[in-house]
């Protein structure tokens, strides 16, 4: 029997507590600075922890651009907000979709060379970014793919963690299923989408989850294949903001920064049963 002792609880419950404000205490300021205007933010020292008034021109100025505090054009967060959601849907259903497809067909089709085919994918997770970006630069160059959804979006689409993955769990699904599948008369295909797509339901949502963030959160690759300000997410636009100037607006920064923070955290509301229990599940 585990013995109650107050002091521990005390010690437990201040170090929480003391977590929370070190987590917390960023995004605070972050929410008051996008609240100021620039001269606020720049005279005051240290800057003010109570709320402006500035919400709705910060924000406006941020979601739809135009002139800045000092005369600046800047490209509209909104179209950096859609151009990341862009990105993240399309990465994160096409690595969900090719990952189902390729474990689905290594796991229950027999073919010549299938051992090496799945260690050929498997084997890519130990090639590093930099070793692979130059060759898919210049792939995505030569198909005039740069400065477009398609160069931003399909290099990213494959993944070696996420078929491995549904690999491993399927080879968990008992091969009674397969069985009665086989006896129903149900086909390949009828047998993914009515037995195994419902079993991997929460797999797909966890795998979603971090895979959204993935794409939300690219920067290396958008910086390489974009040469224009249309066609930069969020991500970039905030580096922008910060170091392509010889001020920073640092009220629009915050205000940015608050605003790619939002999705992400709303997917990961939406959907944080289904990823626990996606990833801790005892049958999975």
């Amino acid at each position: 029997m585990v013995e109650r002792r107050p002091a521990l609880t005390v010690l437990s419950h201040l170090v929480l507590i003391l977590g929370v404000i070190v987590v917390a205490f960023p995004v605070y300021v972050t929410v008051i600075a996008s609240t100021q205007s620039a001269e606020q933010i720049l005279q005051s020292r240290p800057m003010s922890l109570v709320p402006g008034n500035h919400v709705v021109q910060t924000y406006t100025q941020a979601l739809f651009g135009g002139l800045g505090e000092y005369g600046s054009t800047r490209t509209p967060v909104g179209r950096m907000l859609w151009i990341s959601f862009v990105m993240a849907m399309v990465i994160s259903i096409g690595k969900i979709a090719i990952s189902l497809l390729s474990a689905f067909a290594v796991v229950y089709f027999r073919f010549p060379f299938r051992s090496l085919c799945f260690w050929m994918i498997f084997i890519t997770l130990m090639l590093p970014v930099e070793v692979r970006i130059y060759p898919t630069y210049k792939v995505v160059s030569d198909l005039g793919m740069l400065n477009s959804y398609a160069g931003l979006t399909v290099p990213l689409i494959a993944s070696a963690t996420a078929t491995f993955l549904f690999r491993q769990f399927f080879l968990t699904v008992p091969d009674e299923l397969v069985e009665a599948a086989r006896i129903d008369g149900a086909g390949p295909m009828r047998f993914f989408k009515d037995v195994l797509l419902p079993l991997s339901a929460t797999s797909i949502a966890a795998l979603f989850v971090i895979q959204f963030i993935y794409g939300w959160n690219q920067y290396l690759w958008p910086l390489l294949v974009t040469t224009t300000d249309d066609m930069a997410p969020v991500v970039m636009g905030i580096k922008r903001l910060v170091a392509g100037e010889s001020y920073t607006e640092w009220n629009l920064v915050m205000a940015t920064a608050i605003l790619a923070m939002l999705p992400p955290a709303i997917v990961v509301l939406s959907m944080q049963k289904w990823f626990v229990k996606g990833l801790v599940d005892a049958e999975k």
